[in-house]
């Protein structure tokens, strides 16, 4: 249909689907109306129900259900009673021998949308009655003619008088000497009427019918939802991840252009912010350089100091440029073995002398970029060996994702610094000695590093002393 083509608007496709399955509901109820045959409806002859009340046992009828007999409760008529109903009461109490003002006739004036059409005889049903109250719904009574009908050719005529048939659920009461009543029923059962189970029948073919569509129109509006979602899980990780597709209706591609020119606006930002800090870092190194020379002739107790302070910015430069290196380096994804990363890193710090053991290794595999989660791996082990004098790592999976912890033997980090220490050039050793407080990168690197593969890394301090590091990455 043109209306669910993809190209249009979800207005004109909801109001479409609207449309569409009140039709198909409005169709499906005229077929079946039209198409299934009239259900016949439960009638009681007169005699049936005389039986029952002589013999006091239930009575089976030719034509309804059984008709079962109580003692005690009452029945109530409602409203007048029509010449109809006397006619039925007075018939019932010459039956049964009883007069007429002991017979009471509750009737139930449900809905009736059907009339009983049979080959052989079908009862007759009189139109020339008075209606009761003067214009509302005819009483569900009847006579069943001789065979063949009165005045059919060729049929005998009907002899005696026709025999006065009730529609429906009934309850007729019979009150005894002693006060008390004598009630016949039809059997009350748990059932649908017919016109309740055609109800049902067309809601279950409307319900039928509609779903596929319904299903379609869902699953190609979800669709885009769950493109958004998945792009901006992408965009978390990485700023430099492709565009969104642009197709659908007016509205989605509305909305999918919206956000790659949002994409690509924080692409240029972060770019741009990340290329001045690496242009001024380069440029930083041409002054330094001067300074050098021009320490050689300040005063001899003065010089160490100078001297000092320059190599320690030089070296805050580097680690700034590398920094800014290895953001803009293109990230290849692989698939990597987390256990296998760490131990390589591990031994490579003992072999320096350094006291670095793995406790614990699982084989967690993700994918990920191998040179920035060796990085992130080394910045931890080497923060543990120099604050900490010692570096206990594991990895293992939990709900889904991979676990890489680091623990030393420091004094830890003060509770108010534990997010601090991420801050780029921020140092939590006070004496600001580079060979002791490092550059203040390492952290924010290894955070930088977890984000952009879609996890985290957070600081604990450990309750039997030193500082754990975790690392999220998903599995």
């Amino acid at each position: 249909m043109s209306i669910f083509r993809r190209g249009a608007p979800l207005f004109v496709q909801a109001l479409g689907l609207v449309i569409i399955t009140l039709v198909a509901a409005q169709l499906i109820s005229i077929a079946v109306i039209f198409n299934l045959p009239p259900p016949p409806p439960e009638f009681y002859r007169s005699t049936e129900i005389a039986r029952a009340l002589k013999s006091g046992q239930s009575v089976q009828p030719r034509d309804g259900r059984l008709l079962v007999v109580k003692q005690g409760g009452s029945v109530r008529a409602i409203g007048p009673d029509s010449p109809r109903r006397v006619e039925f009461k007075t018939n019932i109490s010459r039956a049964i021998d009883v007069p007429v003002n002991r017979i009471e006739l509750q009737i139930d004036n449900g809905p009736r949308f059907f009339v009983r059409r049979t080959p052989v005889t079908p009862p007759k049903t009189r139109d020339d009655g008075p209606r009761a109250n003067g214009g509302g719904p005819r009483e569900p009574f009847a006579r069943e003619p001789g065979a063949g009908g009165p005045g059919a050719p060729g049929a005998p005529r009907p002899q005696g008088k026709d025999e006065p048939l009730i529609f429906g659920d009934f309850k007729l009461g019979v009150r005894q000497s002693d006060g008390h009543w004598l009630v016949v029923e039809p059997k009350p059962t748990f059932r649908f009427d017919s016109w309740q189970q055609r109800i049902l029948l067309i809601l279950l073919l409307s319900v039928a019918a509609v779903t596929p569509l319904a299903w379609l129109f869902a699953r190609r509006l979800a669709q885009p939802i769950t493109a958004f979602a998945d792009a901006a899980e992408r965009l978390g990780k990485d700023p430099r991840t492709p565009p969104l597709s642009i197709s659908g209706s007016g509205e989605v591609v509305a909305a999918a252009t919206a956000f790659n020119m949002m994409q690509e606006r924080l692409r240029r930002y972060v770019e741009d912010r990340t290329a001045m800090v690496g242009a001024i870092a380069h440029d930083l190194r041409t002054p330094l350089t001067r300074l050098k020379f021009r320490i050689e002739a300040a005063p001899d107790d003065i010089r160490p100091k100078l001297a000092a302070d320059i190599d320690q910015m030089e070296a805050m430069i580097a680690a700034t440029l590398g920094f800014v290196r290895d953001t803009q380096r293109p990230a290849e994804r692989t698939k990597l073995e987390l256990s296998s990363l760490l131990e390589s890193v591990m031994d490579e710090a003992a072999e320096t002398g350094g006291e670095a053991t793995v406790e614990r290794s699982e084989k967690v595999v993700i994918e990920g970029d191998p040179v920035a989660l060796k990085r992130l791996v080394s910045n931890l082990v080497d923060n543990a060996l120099k604050y900490g004098a010692a570096a206990r790592g594991r990895v293992y999976a939990e709900e889904g994702m991979a676990i890489i912890e680091v623990d030393d033997d420091g004094p830890g980090v003060p509770p108010g610094e534990l997010e601090r220490v991420f801050e780029p050039f921020y140092r939590g050793e006070p004496s600001r000695n580079r060979e002791t407080g490092g550059i203040g990168l390492g952290l924010a690197v290894v955070r930088s590093l977890a984000r952009a593969h879609g996890g985290d890394v957070a600081l604990h301090n450990r309750a039997e002393g030193g500082l754990r590091a975790c690392v999220r990455l998903p599995a």
